[in-house]
């Protein structure tokens, strides 16, 4: 039987459930899988020479807007605080198009898979001018990752107390119907999945607790999973003390909200209590340290999420609140945050990576992604560590000490995503171009 042949990696961090490290070592790849972890293995097919490579899970994504790629660094929204950057960029959205949709969810993803990420998760909550879920879904099977899109939205207009204007809300039946069109279209449940949709209401300040609690049922019923964003700064939390009369963490146990089968993004400012929550209940935490610092949202207590058995990933977040999508600086960022607030022995390189690989893909029910192993999807990133940002390193393997931070090959499903630090799928260039072009009409319209 054919197959791939990773051959002969300076390292293989396996994040496997002993945290194998292997040296001068091989992988089998065969029907999308992993076949063989081991020494002088052999296969008929694609060879690929790993020589002065580390090689690690594929990076795992937990949070993104994708959409958000045409409004980076935009002025006004550069110096806010959460609430202020949404109203500055609100208007903007809503001149959105599925051409602006699917174009901003290639260049996204295909920023992540040169930061070696394979899986990646989507927190898409406007849907302006006919935009669709699946005009991000398309932008994904053509680039090859495999993809969470979520069915995220917003119900709660400035018309009804809400923070988002009017134009870019949904009447609440709608949405619900949208997220049942969309699950029954696009949702992949077998452990190949390339594309798996969950649903996810944009957070308590932008919708009613009413959709809050139908979108959990209706998830539940259809067997998805469920997202939202969930105590990202004070104002979040002043807003549900004065909203709801208690803290985020209790709002979310009372509709349902915790679970194995719910992640939440941020999380900045959970207390003790709710971590607590989080942990007897298996509930996500995506964590996303760029964004954060960005809006001057705080720092994560990641050292006490991972201490309480929570499980966290990490999430670039959007290109409009991180300005970037590379998933090892946000791996490096994690890790130092956690240096900075706890000291210097808070967080290993090594501990960063699993968060980025293993931890990830399990805080999106992915137990078969995010480690090398025998019977796990072969989503594979090799590293050169041959080149200036490692030369000197004696760890190579401490990949987030000393770089690099865009992989030489990545291989999702098996198959070849970027080749030689290329991207294989589409003319990067071409869409590049494109984004441009739908960046300056944007731009006109001010």
């Amino acid at each position: 039987m054919t197959g791939v042949l990773v051959r002969n990696a300076d390292h293989i961090l396996t994040m496997d459930d002993t945290r194998r490290e292997l040296a001068g070592a091989d992988i089998v790849i065969r029907d999308g899988a992993i076949a063989e972890v081991g020494y002088g293995l052999s296969c008929e097919g694609e060879v690929i020479d790993a020589a002065g490579c580390v090689v690690t899970p594929g990076l795992v994504n937990t949070h993104h807007h994708l959409y958000q790629n045409l409004t980076r660094a935009v002025p006004g929204g550069q110096n806010a605080l959460l609430f202020g950057w949404l109203r500055t960029l609100y208007p903007i959205w809503a001149r959105f198009t599925p051409d602006h949709m699917f174009t901003s969810a290639q260049i996204g993803l295909a920023e992540l898979a040169l930061s070696g990420c394979t899986l990646s998760a989507d927190h898409l909550y406007l849907y302006p001018n006919g935009s669709r879920l699946e005009d991000t879904i398309h932008a994904a099977q053509e680039i090859g990752l495999r993809f969470q899109p979520t069915r995220g939205a917003m119900s709660i207009g400035e018309s009804d107390g809400g923070l988002p204007p009017d134009a870019v809300v949904e009447e609440e039946a709608a949405i619900l119907n949208d997220c049942i069109r969309v699950i029954d279209a696009f949702h992949d449940a077998s452990p190949s999945s390339m594309c798996r949709v969950g649903v996810a209401p944009c957070s308590p300040f932008s919708v009613s607790r009413d959709l809050m609690r139908d979108a959990a049922v209706l998830a539940r019923d259809k067997g998805v999973m469920l997202h939202t964003h969930l105590a990202e700064n004070e104002e979040d939390i002043a807003y549900s003390l004065e909203t709801f009369g208690c803290r985020p963490g209790q709002y979310a146990q009372d509709l349902g909200w915790v679970g194995p089968d719910v992640w939440h993004a941020h999380c900045v400012k959970l207390d003790q209590s709710e971590i607590e929550l989080f942990a007897q209940t298996g509930t996500g935490v995506a964590h996303c340290p760029c964004s954060n610092c960005r809006l001057g949202s705080g720092i994560a207590p990641l050292r006490d999420l991972r201490d309480a058995g929570v499980g966290v990933g990490l999430g670039v977040d959007g290109s409009a609140s991180n300005d970037a999508g590379n998933l090892v600086a946000e791996a490096r960022q994690a890790m130092l945050l956690q240096r900075v607030s706890q000291g210097a022995d808070a967080m290993s390189a090594r501990e960063a990576l699993e968060i980025a690989t293993r931890s990830g893909a399990d805080v999106l029910g992915r137990p078969e992604c995010g480690r090398i192993a025998v019977g796990a999807r072969a989503d594979i990133a090799i590293w050169d560590v041959s080149g200036i940002e490692s030369a000197g390193s004696w760890d190579p393997a401490a990949l987030l000490m000393a770089g690099p931070q865009t992989v030489r090959d990545l291989l999702v499903e098996g198959r070849r995503v970027v080749s030689d630090g290329q991207l294989k799928t589409i003319d990067l260039q071409a869409q590049i171009a494109r984004q441009k072009t739908l960046v300056q009409g944007l731009q006109a319209q001010l």
